[in-house]
């Protein structure tokens, strides 16, 4: 398969570097490149685009504002010289955030999530007919019973030893596990940043290169998991 691409940027140099990584790949064809929100906007209504690399700062019109503004939205990976943007990204659904200079290696890293997220849209016959997404939730043991939880209420996960703790927005599980067999079990919104913690990604309220803020809570970043939070290192 051949995935349909869109640049837009207001800088020559970062377009054309772009450019150059994706000519590397064969299973990616480049549409267009383009300098402004505007000039994009018109290639979107004629074409079908399937990976938009997505400038945030740009004259007139942010790349964010552009993109949730758009009716039918491709999966897009922003690119941006600032830090500053990287919750508001992923609170957009963002596939990766990229900082400038865009190195060849943290390119393709991002292309890798890319495709994993084309397979996990893949849809089975078998599961079409399932009114609640399979994905959207686990069940864990607890009290001698099955408890269900929804991922999309928990905040983060914390290692117990032989037991983790699962913090939710209205109250805690405790179940016998590992961290490394629970973190098998969770999807995309949720990232290992320390040996003791898994934290879901939707919930940051903030962070500094220390550690994550999730409300009122501080958690570290553990200097082996670095690499797994893309927003923060390039």
């Amino acid at each position: 398969m051949t995935y349909k691409c869109l640049i837009v940027d207001d800088e020559k140099l970062a377009r054309g570097l772009i450019k150059t990584h994706l000519s590397q790949l064969d299973d990616f064809e480049l549409i267009a490149s383009c300098s402004s929100a505007i000039e994009a906007s018109n290639i979107l209504q004629k074409e079908t685009i399937d990976l938009l690399f997505l400038d945030i700062e740009m004259p007139v019109l942010k790349g964010t504002d552009f993109f949730k503004n758009l009716v039918h939205k491709p999966k897009v990976i922003f690119t941006t010289a600032y830090r500053d943007y990287a919750v508001e990204g992923f609170e957009l659904n963002a596939i990766d955030y990229i900082l400038k200079p865009i190195t060849f290696q943290r390119f393709f890293s991002a292309i890798q999530k890319f495709k994993a997220s084309q397979k996990e849209n893949i849809v089975s016959p078998s599961t079409v007919s399932i009114p609640e997404n399979k994905n959207s939730f686990i069940y864990i043991r607890k009290d001698r019973k099955q408890v269900k939880v929804h991922l999309d209420s928990i905040l983060y996960i914390e290692s117990l030893k032989d037991y983790i703790k699962i913090h939710l927005e209205k109250e805690k599980h405790v179940t016998k596990s590992s961290i490394s067999a629970f973190e098998e079990k969770l999807d995309q919104r949720f990232i290992r940043i320390h040996r003791s913690y898994i934290i879901n990604k939707d919930k940051i309220t903030a962070y500094t290169k220390n550690d994550i803020e999730i409300g009122k809570i501080e958690i570290p970043i553990g200097e082996n998991f670095r690499n797994n939070l893309t927003f923060i290192d390039s």
